[in-house]
């Protein structure tokens, strides 16, 4: 946590202003949380195609008035470049974070998934370089490592996409590339491996997996497990995920136009942490004793994925603060709280 404690100093003392992209989702709601309780100056785009309002009354609610006062929001969409190119004036750092994420999402509407992640994400970047931001930090995805069968993942080596949704980040990295060395503007691509924690939404159709299930078993519901439950991911909690894009948009010049994997490094299956929730739960006052429900396994879900964070480590100097088990229990909470 050194680099990371040294950053955060730096910030607190030299306030800068950042444009986070998808700021009413997930991801972006806590990374604006984060900034403003740093006492940065934060612009905020989003147009409310999956994230939300509340998400950002909660922030308001966990931040001083001083501090809100120091976000200023934009109603708008990344497939409109004047958008792009109103939010990024005048700002030093871009979180880039809007996409329309799913794999299931984009296998049934490839069209709106293309034209979000490939389409917004060339506006976001034009308008970026335009406005000579020092940096540009944008989502990447483990879905990017595809069919390559190999574990842990290693950044240099990928397979073929299996989604819609696979190819769309793996143009995301591609672009930037490009940017770079035609433009001489670099960017850092953070290849996200099951981001998890609180405000996940945990409605909808495309809902992640443990938001999904703990809304489940909250309100006493089936749990159902694509596959035979043995399917593993390497899930990473929020708080991680912030320090890496906070790192990665203060980062030298030296260590860009690269993508990094953003995870703990560990695997857990489906079947371990369908356990691991209802431990979670009992250890917060809710029993939940139905088993599991098995059906088939889903199109274009990976088997298996466990990063290799060794370069986030000793680049970025990334030093991961929580594992799953921990991360599930700072969350629960809030889950039980807002579910249900």
């Amino acid at each position: 946590m050194i680099a990371y404690n040294h950053v955060l100093n730096t910030l607190k003392s030299q306030p800068k202003t950042w444009l986070v992209t998808g700021v009413a989702g997930f991801i972006g709601s806590n990374l604006l949380e984060h900034l403003l309780k740093l006492n940065q100056r934060v612009i905020g785009l989003d147009s409310f195609a999956t994230g939300h309002q509340y998400n950002l009354d909660e922030v308001q609610g966990l931040v001083s008035a001083e501090q809100w006062a120091g976000f200023t929001f934009i109603e708008g969409d990344i497939r409109n470049l004047e958008d792009c190119q109103k939010a990024c004036d005048g700002v030093d750092y871009v979180l880039h974070q809007a996409a329309l994420g799913s794999v299931p999402r984009s296998i049934n509407d490839p069209i709106t998934t293309n034209a979000t992640n490939i389409s917004g994400f060339l506006n976001m970047l034009v308008a970026a370089r335009d406005a000579e931001v020092k940096s540009f930090t944008y989502a990447a995805s483990s879905s990017t490592y595809g069919d390559h069968p190999a574990l842990p993942k290693v950044e240099e080596n990928i397979g073929k996409p299996l989604s819609p949704y696979a190819v769309t980040k793996y143009v995301n990295e591609l672009y930037a590339d490009v940017f770079a060395k035609t433009y001489g503007f670099k960017t850092i691509g953070l290849r996200y491996f099951n981001v998890f924690g609180q405000r996940q939404d945990p409605n909808g159709a495309y809902a992640a997996v443990i938001p999904k299930w703990t809304a489940s078993m909250i309100e006493g519901h089936d749990v159902f497990i694509n596959g035979d439950g043995e399917t593993s991911r390497d899930f990473c909690f929020i708080e991680n995920t912030v320090q890496m894009n906070i790192l990665a948009a203060t980062a030298p010049e030296g260590v860009k136009n690269e993508v990094y994997n953003v995870a703990v490094g560990d695997r857990t299956t489906l079947n371990d942490l369908f356990h691991a929730l209802q431990i979670a739960l009992a250890e917060n006052g809710k029993v939940y004793d139905m088993p599991a429900v098995y059906r088939d396994f889903r199109a274009g879900d990976v088997r298996h994925s466990q990063a290799d964070i060794s370069k986030a480590v000793s680049k970025l100097g990334y030093a991961p603060e929580y594992r799953i088990m921990d991360g599930i229990a700072k969350a629960m909470p809030w889950y039980i709280k807002n579910v249900g």
